[in-house]
């Protein structure tokens, strides 16, 4: 029998938790949480490891401390949330400084006992943050990749499921930029099995659920008055993470590099890519009219202006 996968969760707070506990149950492979709490990631894995005969999956949970990276030694994937959660009255931008040394002390250790992992980032700021890691690890950048799409998407797919009084899994959403207020929802992409949106919502609705999107992290932030979003973040990314191990190839917007691409060169931003058993295969690029080019522009502007803060 082939050998287990291993999922290296690094950061075991709430999205750490939660991811680690949508893994058993997708049985994706053992995990293996890290957090600079030793205790909170040992007291997790224990709890989850007492829920397998309940839940019935088969797969084991470690927990560890962040002074022993040797714990993740040959992890297949590595989700990276370690550092701090935003919380009510900042930015993401306003985390820049502190978690860039926290990634920074992660990807070292990734890159030491880890170095054929498939990487996905969550700590924010997403899009400076995956820059991070892929400059510190050196990986190849197929291999590093930034959740941020996928849980843009989620909420533009919620949001107009809502308002149209329609599943949201039958939403068809696209979002493209940063992982931030600039965020650009492609409406004109969008559609209900089909059905265009603009049929469905008139268009004052369809721009207020835009910038609802783009505020969606922050509505959160403030109805919770400390913390964050971890459960829509958590499937976001262990959504990636089963893409590569299973070899899904699907089409995820994602922060990817680009070499090109959107005429972008030697960032990473969100955009639609195929993600399968090669990690990132391939950038999908979707043909955008002059409205969509300009808030793409912006939000261009607004990761590269976040990425020369890592001074990387």
């Amino acid at each position: 029998m082939a050998a287990r996968k291993k999922i290296a969760l690094i950061g075991a707070g709430q999205i750490g938790g939660t991811m680690a506990l949508l893994c058993g149950q997708r049985s994706l492979g053992d995990v293996v949480l890290l957090d600079l709490l030793e205790g909170v990631a040992k007291g997790k894995a224990l709890d989850l490891q007492q829920t397998r005969g309940i839940l019935g999956y088969d797969v084991n949970f470690t927990g560890a401390g962040t002074t022993d990276y040797s714990a993740i030694r040959d992890a297949d994937v590595c989700i990276v949330t370690a550092g701090v959660p935003r919380k009510q009255g900042m930015s993401r931008e306003d985390l820049l400084n502190v978690n860039l040394e926290a990634i920074t002390k992660v990807a070292l250790g990734i890159k030491q006992y880890a170095p054929n992992a498939f990487v996905v980032v969550v700590t924010n700021p997403l899009d400076s943050m995956v820059y991070a890691m892929y400059r510190v690890t050196g990986f190849p950048k197929n291999r590093v990749v930034g959740m941020a799409g996928v849980l843009d998407t989620a909420r533009f797919r919620y949001f107009v499921g809502d308002a149209a009084g329609v599943a949201p899994r039958d939403v068809t959403a696209v979002v493209l930029g940063g992982h931030g207020d600039d965020m650009v929802p492609l409406v004109r992409h969008c559609s209900v099995n089909g059905t265009p949106l603009p049929r469905l919502l008139d268009q004052a609705k369809l721009d207020a659920i835009v910038e609802r999107t783009r505020k969606g992290g922050g509505e959160i932030v403030a109805l919770l008055g400390s913390g964050s979003a971890f459960y829509s973040p958590a499937a976001s990314a262990v959504a990636m993470a089963e893409a590569y191990l299973r070899d899904q190839k699907r089409l995820m917007p994602c922060s990817a590099w680009l070499d090109g691409q959107y005429g972008v060169s030697g960032l990473f931003l969100g955009v639609p890519v195929v993600i399968g058993a090669g990690g990132v295969e391939r950038v999908v690029e979707l043909e955008l009219d002059e409205a969509e080019k300009k808030m793409l522009a912006k939000s261009i502007e607004s990761v590269r202006k976040s990425v020369a803060e890592t001074k990387l």
